[in-house]
């Protein structure tokens, strides 16, 4: 007799993708998801107006230039939808010390050789006094100082986009739909599973509509509605090397032209950002309720501002840390449903691109637990790379002027970013590791701009005379200069390569 039974849920193929929730995470999902597999998969995206996404100011990184390429997306449509302006690098003020500023830029600095890197042929330089600033050897780095940008021949300079989350959300939305994906209005009332397995089967909404799914994709913020309330999965707290936990946003006019860079700007318990859109800045600040309480963070924040404000500050309260797996049973979590850090170096939307881009190069025909494993190992290793990046700003300060400076600089650190900072402080070496998102350079930008200059430098530094060191390292900053010399100022060359109207009011 033929087995009428419906077959196990965990041996079911996957051809139904239910993203639950929209913003940023929810569509960059259904836009990757729509433009690669749309032909074979059918996606819905479940999300209401009434929750809508923040439209605070996003700074990015360059993943996600790549990103876009790979979905070929326009860039000019793009950047004229999300109000994009270019981001080179971050500067980095107060860190170090009061009145201190420096720039990590996306840019590598000079050459390398084989068995060193740059940094070693300069630290010789350094020791001799012929050395210029190391950012001197940068374009990116330049080019932000200098507030300039034009795409160079070759792909050669390293950029970001900050742009508008919310307006970014409605164009991949546009982009998602012309791939097929389909948008569900309404609110989860439930996330009903399978008796058996534990797997999720559907999403009721409170309208009483069910969708039925195979893989669900939770994008339902720090709310975590399948991953964490509906799989009881756990979460890795991480407020002891992250002490920030609040954070104020608000929108504001531009008062002068955008700059190519974020601006971080350290404060007594915490720190604020400036990132300037073409027509408005998105602003906000990101402290400890341990160390300051919400009225005098907010005073603080609103007492720095420039310009007018577009819409009243509103506050979000986090919890940095990561979900003890991104993916079970057949539920990825994506964006804050996952993790948070803290957006000091705008890896949040790099994290989202991470996981969906992992899912799209593992995307299993049926669900197995060896794939789940391996996915989760991989992501676990990229968040605590960026998490041991993200703590060694705080860990490496001279500040001691507040409590909250005085905890941070004298806290325990994570045993393997603890690794890195003696390495360079005793060898001047730095290392990557596959698939880590900060490059070498990034670690020298930013373990020299906290402060930690190497005590010794590679021996085939000192393969060249004093004569040939000088120029070598004057023909890169030569070279360095001529290029960034002939770039257009940084606005100018938007106001030509992707106008965005003026928003409304």
């Amino acid at each position: 007799m033929p087995n009428n039974d419906p077959p196990d849920i965990k041996q079911r193929p996957i051809k139904r993708v239910v993203i639950a929730g929209g913003g940023t995470a929810g569509w960059m999902a259904a836009a990757a998801l729509s433009r690669m597999l749309g032909k074979v998969l059918d996606i819905k995206l479940v999300e209401s107006e009434e929750i809508g996404t923040v439209g605070v100011g996003e700074a990015t990184i360059p993943t996600l230039v790549t990103f876009h390429r790979l979905l070929e997306i326009n860039e000019q449509e793009f950047m004229a939808a999300a109000q994009a302006t270019i981001k080179l690098g971050i500067s980095f003020e107060n860190w170090l010390d009061i009145g201190h500023r420096y720039i990590h830029p996306f840019g590598a600095s000079g050459k390398d050789h084989w068995m060193a890197g740059f940094q070693h042929f300069w630290l010789r330089g350094r020791a001799l006094g012929i050395e210029g600033d190391y950012g001197d050897y940068c374009v990116e780095h330049r080019a932000a100082h200098e507030h300039k940008f034009a795409h160079l021949p070759r792909s050669g300079m390293n950029y970001a986009y900050h742009m508008d989350a919310s307006l970014y959300a409605k164009f991949l939305r546009r982009f998602s739909e012309g791939y097929g994906a389909q948008r569900i209005e309404g609110k989860i009332a439930e996330v009903v599973t399978d008796h058996e397995s534990g797997y999720i089967t559907s999403l009721k909404l409170e309208s009483g509509d069910v969708i039925e799914g195979d893989l669900f994709i939770d994008c339902t913020g720090f709310r975590a509605l399948l991953i964490g309330k509906t799989l009881n999965v756990g979460f890795a707290d991480w407020s002891h090397w992250l002490l920030n936990d609040s954070a104020i946003a608000a929108q504001t006019t531009a008062v002068r032209d955008a700059v190519p860079y974020t601006r971080a700007i350290a404060g007594k318990a915490g720190w604020q950002w400036r990132i300037p859109l073409q027509h408005r800045v998105g602003n906000g600040i990101v402290y400890s309720s341990r160390y300051t309480s919400d009225d005098e963070a907010k005073q603080e924040f609103l007492s720095s501002l420039e310009g007018e404000v577009i819409k009243d500050p509103w506050p979000v309260r986090f919890r940095p840390g990561q979900r003890l797996q991104c993916w079970s049973k057949n539920c990825i979590a994506l964006g804050l449903a996952g993790s948070f850090i803290e957006p000091l170096e705008s890896t949040t939307i790099h994290l989202i691109q991470r996981g969906i881009t992992r899912l799209l190069q593992t995307f299993p025909e049926v669900i197995t637990q060896s794939g789940i494993d391996e996915y989760n190992a991989r992501l676990d290793s990229e968040i605590q790379h960026v998490r041991d990046f993200v703590v060694m700003h705080y860990h490496l300060t001279n500040r001691r002027d507040t409590p909250y400076w005085r905890t941070v600089g004298g806290m325990d650190i994570p045993p393997s970013l603890r690794h890195r900072i003696e390495l360079f402080r005793e060898t001047g070496s730095v290392f990557h590791v596959p698939l880590e998102l900060f490059a070498e350079n990034s670690w020298i930008e930013v373990l020299l701009g906290q402060g930690i200059m190497p005590q010794r430098h590679h021996p085939v530094a000192d393969v060249m005379s004093e004569t040939e060191l000088a120029r070598f390292l004057a023909d890169i900053r030569s070279n360095v200069d001529s290029t960034v010399r002939q770039l257009p100022a940084h606005m100018d060359y938007l106001r030509s390569y992707c106008p965005a109207p003026a928003p409304s009011r």
